[in-house]
């Protein structure tokens, strides 16, 4: 197995089309967020979504927003990918 195959980046890049220069752009961008502040969290997800060219239903977005602000994120890709397919 190649090492590129387990570089995280290529990951995403394959599964959801995002760069690492987006994912770098995004993550520069959300340094100082305050993760707790509902319309900061919610413009991120949509965000996010859209870069991934992803639909997100309100209800969907709902439920993300309220998980990163009740401080409920997950802390592995597994646990990440569970909660975006609710």
């Amino acid at each position: 197995m190649s090492n590129k195959s387990n570089n995280p980046f290529d990951k995403i890049q394959q599964g959801a089309g995002i760069s690492p220069s987006e994912i770098y752009k995004v993550a520069d961008s959300v340094k100082n967020a305050d993760f707790s502040d509902e319309k900061t969290v919610r413009r991120l997800v949509r965000q996010l979504a859209k870069m991934a060219n992803k639909p997100l239903s309100k209800e969907k977005e709902d439920r993300l927003v309220k998980s990163i602000t009740g401080n409920k994120v997950p802390t592995d890709l597994n646990s990440l990918n569970q909660l975006f397919k609710k």
